[in-house]
């Protein structure tokens, strides 16, 4: 369940979740560089870092076994439903 592709995934999600957060109160303060309040844009990213590795922990057995995603992953295959539609060839006249 936990193995190396379960915390590589893991870990891409956490790392997207700091960024975006920091990011965001970054914005959201409208403030300079030297005047942003760092430790609490730092914590409150590091909280949601936090909490996107105890969704990925507890969303683990939902969706495909070994997968930090509640979504199930499609199987691999050909493709159904409906595809391009294919070419006309002209008939002669």
């Amino acid at each position: 369940m936990f193995g190396s592709y379960f915390w590589r995934s893991t870990t891409e999600r956490a790392v997207k979740s700091f960024a975006q957060s920091l990011l965001a109160i970054l914005s959201a303060s409208s403030f300079g560089l030297l005047q942003v309040d760092w430790l609490t844009c730092l914590s409150t990213a590091g909280m949601a870092t936090l909490l996107s590795v105890l969704s990925s922990v507890a969303s683990s057995r939902v969706g495909t076994a070994g997968d930090p995603s509640t979504v199930s992953t499609p199987a691999t295959g050909p493709a159904t439903g409906p595809g391009p539609e294919p070419a006309r060839t002209p008939v002669p006249a």
